[in-house]
């Protein structure tokens, strides 16, 4: 382990927040039968456990079994029902309705629990009762949330702080998508209400139902504009979601990138202590990070206060590494040695950056990756990073799925040029979540293809089904190739059906 300096008083200030008023009591869900209508997801399967842990009857549907509906059914023993979803059956006995945001207003679940009247919430909005009566973190940006969310959890639990969590992707070093922790931070001298940890997505401003105390934003960027219609209006929605957090006074507090999170607008006129992160000297804590040796330095006011090597590649995951590393530091755990250790033993969170084998072809082998990139900025970041931490003497392959129709069109050009790092990329289907079948008219896979072709010396070519895809990789694929598969539908299969067939050591 790379020793790191413990330095850890140095103008850190680090907040202390006070135990909530006796009105944030804590969400009381004991005993009721609460249905959760797209319970499948990485969010969603970890807040029926959550709610499970803390009492609640759990109950849910989903479209086709996963792998986290097969965990929701055999370690949490939380049904799920697969036949439901069409008919509109509810149980006769149910107190709340809790549906993921890929759920229609329109979905006959929820036709049927408005016509019985019973209450219907959005995740999100189950997200902030959550923080009632705790320490809430949210963690927002464009990019990188799950990443740092599942980082801090990690760093908070090695360092005994016993934190609650729902993260939006598994992460089995830190025990799945989900964690209930202790009621107060242990330790604490203040008492302080037990930490709870969250992602804050900006998608049809969801985040606007957290009740954060800590809040961190990563970086703002365009995307959902289906929702947003322009950068302006996503700006103005991260920044009403800082104004959510509590005054300085009430221990209120926001980490925001310093370069990348259009600061001076959203965090204008504040109460909470601002603080910013970022490569720029200027930032509050400097961040420096090395890509030949991936150590990643911390620098407060012209001190190192704490560096580690960074077993996760590139400069988007240092940046997310290092907000993990000041959060945590504001929640109490002052040893920087103590916070580097624990960062240079993550492991990762499924499909960010996940090595999942090797792949043996006549001659040797290609090295696969899985990856959940799925907007211009994060695809362009990965495949820099992995090209230059994997350095192939071959070809970089990459296959990527678009997720929404309306993200593919309003950002095709800024696509075309996210891929210049690879030297073939595989197009299948637009995967079709959310919008409306007008919208699916609009553009296809094949559009990103030309342009694609047009735009860069990138070999594009669209194909579909799924088995295809794999079938032309076996024909293509040559010892020393890298190859990512890249999106946030289900083309994760593509890796793993050509990963299945012969793997090398």
């Amino acid at each position: 382990m790379t020793p790191a300096r413990s330095t850890s008083r140095i103008g850190s200030n680090p907040l202390r927040p006070e135990s909530p008023p006796a009105a944030c009591n804590p969400w009381d869900v004991a005993e009721k039968n609460i249905y959760f209508v797209g319970i499948g997801g990485c969010g969603m399967s970890g807040l029926a456990k959550m709610l499970k842990s803390r009492g609640a009857n759990s109950l849910g549907s989903d479209r086709v079994p996963s792998p986290f509906t097969e965990d929701l059914e055999q370690n949490s023993r939380i049904t799920v029902q697969f036949d439901t979803q069409d008919s509109g059956d509810l149980p006769e006995d149910c107190d709340l309705v809790i549906h993921s945001a890929a759920i229609a207003p329109s979905h006959p679940q929820l036709a049927t629990a408005v016509q019985r009247g019973l209450p219907v919430i959005s995740y999100a909005e189950a997200l902030g009762k959550l923080m009632l009566g705790r320490t809430g973190v949210s963690i927002a940006g464009t990019h990188g949330k799950s990443t740092t969310t599942a980082m801090l959890a990690h760093v908070l639990i090695q360092c005994g702080k016993d934190p609650s969590f729902v993260v939006g992707a598994n992460c089995s070093q830190i025990g799945g998508g989900a964690r209930t922790g202790s009621q107060i931070i242990p330790d604490d001298p203040n008492s302080a209400s037990g930490i709870l940890l969250a992602e804050a997505c900006e998608f049809n401003r969801s985040f606007h139902h957290h009740k954060p105390t800590l809040g961190c934003i990563l970086n703002v960027e365009e995307d959902h504009l289906d929702i947003y219609q322009s950068i302006d209006a996503i700006v103005d929605a991260f920044h009403d979601f800082a104004q959510m957090i509590p005054a300085e006074k009430d221990g209120g507090y926001l980490l925001i990138h310093h370069d990348q999170a259009h600061r001076t607008q959203t965090a204008a006129g504040l109460d909470c202590r601002v603080e910013t992160f970022g490569l720029s000297t200027q930032a509050d804590w400097a961040v420096q990070f090395d890509p030949e040796s991936n150590t990643v330095r911390i620098i407060r006011e012209n001190n190192e206060v704490a560096h580690w090597h960074s077993p996760v590649p590139g400069e988007h995951m240092a940046m997310n590494a290092a907000a993990a590393a000041v959060l945590a530091h504001q929640l109490g755990v002052f040893e920087w040695n103590r916070i580097a250790g624990a960062l240079e033993l993550f492991a990762g969170v499924d499909r960010r950056m996940q090595k999942l084998g090797k792949r043996n072809v006549p001659g040797g082998y290609v090295t696969v990756y899985d990856d959940y990139g799925h907007h211009p900025t994060e695809i362009d970041a990965t495949l820099r990073a992995l090209r230059a931490y994997e350095k192939p003497t071959g070809r970089l392959i990459c296959v990527f799925q678009p997720h929404q129709h309306s993200r593919t069109r309003f950002l095709l050009d800024e696509f075309a040029t996210s891929f210049e790092s690879a030297d073939i990329v595989i197009v299948p289907h637009i995967y079709f979540v959310r919008d409306s079948e007008a919208e699916k008219s609009k553009v296809s896979a094949r559009d990103l293809v030309d342009r694609l072709r047009h735009t860069s010396s990138t070999k594009a070519m669209h194909l579909y089904p799924f088995e295809a895809i794999v079938e032309q990789l076996e024909n293509i694929c040559k010892p020393d190739d890298l190859l990512v598969v890249m999106g946030a539908g289900p083309v994760w299969q593509v890796a793993h059906q050509f990963l299945r067939t012969s793997t090398a050591d």
